[in-house]
């Protein structure tokens, strides 16, 4: 290297040297920790500043809240809800001392010790508020007090800071028992209660000063979550939940020797009262609001967002619509019910849901009698079985499947099935052989015939030609929930559980040609600071259109000649199917015309609420059956909802029409003809009779539920003694038209 060479690197390593200098007097530490400490004075400097500015304001406007406002669909009033809080202040005196303590126990154990807030708590709030996941726990007693009764309910980042100082000033300025007696009054239990002595009446009817630990508690774990943790209404996993809540909080009082162990060990849970509902709920009103809030909660508007008021809920209910369905019900059922002297009618529940199969929109919903004496709505409970109206989705299934016989017939309308009653299924694992209805053998039949008189061993048959699991999983397409689903022969009979407004979004969306429809009843809600998003009521495509204008097709001839001839008229195009479950524990008709679908229920409910019993008896007409009171009264509603009638027609495309070849019978001598035979004896087909009269088959739900016969010549029902629990149960099994689902084996 030259002399030149090397004064030019020494000069480039100089100025390498001198730039790592003056980086290191840059940031040396001291500059650094300067830097630091003038940041810190600048956020202390901030929190002083905030402090003195932010005053403690006056009462937010809860106590002076607005009503929430409930409309029918044209804008009309429905009724208006929380015109003034549900709340009675009293003194923290008027509470027992221990029920105080579950309160502190339950939300925040350093509340006596504290200075009213949480910093980590507040930190983590803000810091999920800003990353969109709402707001979360961790504030303390006296935070909450303040967002209660100073605030508002925003997860935002300002209400966070002023919740903050005010808390940090209430708590310096107000002593903590009026923080604490501030809290339990503001707080929202659920049930429309604001504060402890509205909430121990509305779950335990009983004046605060009368709760005892146990059920403070449960009113200290219910504020978590009011509408997960309500014990009347809640899943099993929200049963779980504040179980487990009301243990924490007990176990918590221990370890504050607020509470004796021994004490503690011999308490048990104290299961609250049933909601009663509030004043202005009379008639199908209170019902119509609680299956828009429960719509509500989904949407998260829920009950905790609605109490602070000024929301203006537009339901899809017509007026118009909703007064001909309760004109329905009234004029064809009540009128002739005697509910004061006859045992059996006063068991009888109607519910129905009607849908616009266009839009998905629930137009008219009938509940029950008055929402005031029955608080369970008709229209959404899922305690009772579809019975035979699941039996279109066992034909929906074939077809989506492309299913074939087990000669190997692709199924399609004028598909043969074997009618015989109790024949033996063939090709499944489950053995299943249920009796169609007073064990009426019909031989040789299509699918057309086996849907009109809803034969039962034809679809039985059908199903496992599907396969159980493949009916299940188009069943849940349509619509029909997921509630005690057995994947077996017997789901042929309904077997599993759906309610009214179930069952008329499956069969809505055959209506709109497979496309889904999801019932929906809240058609707007506004609010000065929020926004909804409604429940979308149409979405992708269920089944195929072929599928679903074939089924159409098929219950059409149901209406026509079937055993819903009781919604028959020349006034409209219809199409609907009957049913009638175990022990005639429920009647149902599920109808639609090409611009309304409407499922019509019985239910028998024993008055005290204590289980289902029979329908049989209803008005002294015998029997009761979905061709019976449910299609009449789906008729008459439905002719006023089409303002007398329509000349609308299904649009129906491509119907499947299938193969003709009879499937095998493991009998000694197959049928060979539609004509029905009596089993044991050949008598020939019985005279048609009225709708109101004409026996259906119940369906059955479990095997192991002991046989009820209603008249002395009809066997019990079950599925093969070896396989128990298919749900093919005992009783006069059967759907809603002409059919029961024995079995030859013994009931069990």
């Amino acid at each position: 290297m030259g002399r030149a060479e090397a004064r030019r690197a020494q000069r480039h390593g100089a100025r390498r040297v001198s730039r790592r200098g003056g980086i290191r007097r840059l940031f040396t530490w001291r500059k650094m920790l300067g830097a630091f400490l003038g940041l810190c004075l600048l956020i202390m400097g901030a929190c002083v500043a905030l402090y003195l500015y932010v005053d403690i304001p006056k009462a937010n406007a809860l106590a002076e809240r607005q009503s929430n406002v409930y409309q029918y669909s044209d804008g009309s009033l429905l009724t208006r809800v929380g015109d003034g809080v549900n709340r009675q202040n009293v003194n923290l005196s008027e509470v027992p001392e221990d029920v105080q303590h579950t309160f502190v126990a339950a939300e925040n154990k350093t509340f006596y010790k504290d200075k009213g807030v949480d910093l980590k708590g507040t930190a983590r709030g803000i810091i999920n508020t800003l990353s969109g996941k709402g707001k979360q726990g961790g504030s303390t007693i006296t935070q909450q007090y303040v967002k209660n009764y100073y605030l508002t309910q925003e997860p935002t980042i300002s209400r966070k800071l002023q919740e903050l100082v005010i808390s940090l000033k209430v708590d310096q300025k107000q002593k903590k028992s009026d923080i604490l007696a501030g809290y339990i009054n503001t707080a929202f239990y659920g049930r429309g209660a604001s504060g402890i002595q509205a909430a121990a009446q509305a779950y335990y009817g009983v004046d605060a000063k009368d709760l005892d630990v146990a059920q403070g508690a449960y009113l200290a774990s219910l504020l978590q979550a009011p509408s997960q943790y309500d014990w009347a209404t809640a899943s099993p996993t929200g049963k779980k939940l504040v179980k487990d809540r009301w243990n924490y909080t007990l176990d918590n009082m221990v370890e504050m020797h607020w509470l004796d162990k021994a004490e503690r060990d011999a308490l048990k849970f104290p299961v609250p009262i049933k909601p009663r509902p509030a004043p202005g709920m009379e008639g199908q009103t209170g019902y119509l609001v609680e299956a828009a809030n429960k719509e509500l909660d989904k949407q998260g508007i829920t009950a905790e967002v609605r109490q602070a008021g000024g929301w203006t809920f537009t339901l899809n209910i017509d007026k118009k619509r909703q007064k001909a369905l309760e004109k329905a019900v009234d004029g064809r059922l009540e009128s002739k019910l005697d509910r004061k002297s006859n045992k059996v009618d006063a068991t009888v529940q109607a519910g129905a849901t009607s849908v616009d199969a266009k839009t998905g929109a629930v137009v008219a919903l009938y509940g029950g009698v008055d929402y005031t004496k029955h608080y369970i709505s008709n229209a959404t409970r899922q305690d009772y079985q579809p019975a035979s109206t699941f039996k279109p989705l066992v034909f929906a299934a074939a077809l989506e499947n492309g299913s074939k016989t087990q000669d190997g017939d692709r199924i399609g309308v004028n598909t043969r099935y074997d009618g015989t009653s109790r024949r033996p299924v063939v090709g499944s694992d489950t053995p299943f052989n249920p009796q169609n209805e007073d064990d009426v053998s019909y031989g040789d039949v299509t699918v057309q015939t086996a849907m009109n008189k809803s034969i039962n061993s034809a679809f039985a048959q059908m199903v496992v030609d599907v396969g159980p699991a493949a009916v299940k999983k188009t069943a849940m397409a349509l619509g029909v929930p997921d509630k005690n689903f057995p994947e077996r022969p017997a789901i042929t009979l309904g077997t599993m559980n759906a309610s009214t407004w179930d069952m008329a979004g499956a069969y809505a969306t055959l209506d709109n040609h497979g496309k889904k429809v999801t019932p929906f009843i809240v058609k707007s809600a506004k609010h000065q600071s929020r926004t909804y998003e409604p429940v979308q009521g149409i979405g992708d495509q269920a089944i195929s259109r072929k599928s679903a204008d074939t089924v159409t097709s098929v219950l059409r001839g149901v209406v026509d000649s079937g055993s819903g001839h009781e919604a028959d008229t020349t006034a409209y195009d219809a199409a609907g199917k009957t049913g009638t479950s175990e022990n005639n524990k429920a009647a149902l008709f599920a109808g639609y015309t090409p611009e309304l679908t409407t499922v019509v229920a019985l239910f028998g409910e024993s008055p005290g609420g204590g289980g289902q019993v029979s329908l049989t008896g209803t008005a002294n007409s015998g029997r009761a059956n979905g061709g019976g009171f449910p299609a009449q009264i789906w008729a008459d509603y439905t002719l006023a909802a089409l303002n007398g009638g329509s000349d609308a027609r299904f649009d129906l495309e491509d119907v499947e029409q299938g193969e003709s070849t009879v499937q095998q019978t493991p009998s000694n001598t197959p049928s060979t003809t539609e004509s029905p035979t009596q089993s044991p004896t050949q008598d020939p087909k019985p005279p048609q009779q009225s709708a109101s009269q004409t026996p259906e088959a119940p369906t059955s739900q479990s095997p192991d539920v002991p046989p009820v016969s209603e008249s002395p010549d009809v066997p019990p029902v079950s599925e093969s003694p070896d396989v128990p629990g298919d749900g093919a149960g005992p009783g006069r099994p059967g759907d809603g038209n002409n059919n029961v689902a024995n079995n030859n084996q013994p009931a069990h």
